[in-house]
């Protein structure tokens, strides 16, 4: 929401170097924050462009659009993440975005229309070209991984071209489409303490030859998508399926000024992870929340407001900034938080959010707040990670509560204000997502298994 007296939030910049295992090894992706830790953005920006963000999330198998946020609340903006990627021979970079919202790798092509030249990032923009490179082929209708494709709607076929190719329309309006090429995937291995380069491996990416919408825009344009969801289109099952990587992967996102990250094929161990088990016959990344409590009392909500079904539900998303809170959840929440900081901080209304002034240390005065799952699987959130530090006002410090609410909407969305600051395992192989709480400037263990049983590596992400 936006605020009075021009009331401010900076977003730190992210760019560290992440380890990503693949060929059973730790390989290197630098993992980069869209918006600048010197940059200011408004509270009411950053919910704007999760709005975009929910609204691009590609349609799920039944043809329905999950998330698809109606035009009656206030826009949604997102913090977009991206990685550069080397694709083809000789290797030509690319920066996608992460998203786990879809499935498919996609980068721009040589003569895209609509496709932007430039972006506000201060990144480069390329265009792949399948004939410029010696390792392209194109994809035709009896390849097998077209044919999976298409049961996930992530392909289709022309007779009269034999050609794989793909239309994703999304829900702000904004759509891609092209064809689908074979070609070379570069990263780098980490072996034990040493780097090798130069690694590759064959995927499967689409070629954009078409951008509407929003994706036409240059202010945060990046090459492509890198799909990370869980249909056999995505790198991740890609490479699972030639036994290159295995089905799981992690990050762990820097909450400080200075911005970080790291990003992993493979699983991230830490001692003190928890996990719960993902929803079955989702095409996103759902879990079963169960109760939230405020200093160790539950909240009096019902706990079928969270059940998973067409309408409702509770999704992690890296790519959403903020968090959003099923409609029914949203009040008793807020009225919890209030209720606990009385003696000590003055509420104050913004435009509809609600705001505290203090003049101590915020994690002196907020309770902890633990988000209760299946399985008994709990996140715990300090109170950096449901407020947002604002500007000051006569003196004393502005806190917001990051959380927002959808209304009408019985979905709850965790993004960057809650998953920072913690390791967030997704494994897909035992259907389940794990975390723990983090300092993500430190290195972390990364393991693997093979047929040689578990192998684990020290210091990823140094």
């Amino acid at each position: 929401m936006g605020f009075a007296a021009a009331i401010l939030i900076g977003v730190a910049a992210i760019l560290l170097p992440a380890a990503v295992v693949l060929c059973e090894f730790p390989a290197s992706l630098k993992l980069e924050r869209a918006f600048p830790s010197n940059h200011g953005i408004q509270l009411s920006q950053l919910v704007a462009r999760d709005r975009l963000r929910h609204g691009r999330m590609l349609q799920s198998l039944d043809g329905v659009v999950d998330f698809l946020v109606e035009g009656t609340f206030d826009p949604f903006v997102v913090g977009l993440y991206y990685t550069k990627l080397q694709l083809g021979s000789p290797p030509k970079d690319f920066y996608v975005q992460i998203d786990t919202g879809s499935d498919v790798l996609w980068v721009s092509c040589g003569s895209c229309n609509g496709c932007p030249q430039t972006s506000g990032l201060q990144i480069p923009l390329n265009f792949f070209d399948p004939g410029s490179s010696s390792t392209s082929s194109l994809v035709s209708c009896s390849d097998k991984r077209c044919s999976l494709g298409i049961q996930s709607s992530d392909s289709a076929c022309s007779s009269q071209t034999n050609q794989c190719s793909y239309t994703f329309q999304y829900g702000d309006g904004s759509g891609t489409s092209g064809y689908y090429v074979s070609d070379l995937l570069h990263f780098d291995m980490v072996v034990g303490a040493s780097m090798i380069q130069n690694a590759s491996a064959p995927i499967l990416f689409g070629c954009s030859t078409l951008q509407t919408g929003d994706l036409t825009k240059s202010d945060r344009a990046v090459d492509g998508i890198f799909g990370f969801g869980q249909q056999g289109m995505s790198v991740i099952s890609q490479l699972s399926s030639q036994g290159i990587a295995p089905k799981v992967f992690s990050h762990c996102l820097k909450g400080d000024d200075s911005g970080g990250g790291i990003l992993v094929l493979g699983e991230i161990i830490e001692p003190n992870i928890v996990y719960s088990p993902l929803v079955p016959s989702q095409p996103h990344y759902n879990l079963n929340l169960q109760s939230i409590s405020v200093n160790g009392q539950a909240i009096s909500v019902n706990p079928s407001v969270f059940a998973t079904s067409s309408n409702r539900g509770t999704i992690i998303d890296s790519g959403t900034t903020l968090a959003y809170l099923a409609e029914e959840a949203y009040e008793p929440f807020i009225n919890a938080i209030t209720n606990a900081v009385s003696q000590s901080a003055r509420p104050v209304l913004a435009k509809g959010s609600q705001c505290y002034l203090i003049t101590s240390s915020v994690t002196e005065i907020f309770p902890q707040v633990s988000l209760n799952f299946a399985g008994g699987a709990s996140m715990y959130l300090r109170p950096q990670d449901y407020l947002i530090q604002q500007n000051s006002i006569g003196g004393a410090a502005v806190w917001c509560i990051g959380f927002q609410k959808i209304p009408g909407q019985g979905i709850t969305i965790l993004g960057d204000l809650v998953l920072k600051d913690k390791i967030v395992v997704y494994d897909l192989a035992a259907h389940r997502i794990g975390w723990t709480n983090y300092d993500c400037s430190m290195s972390v263990n990364v393991s693997t298994t093979s047929s040689m049983g578990k192998t684990e590596f020290e210091n990823a992400g140094n």
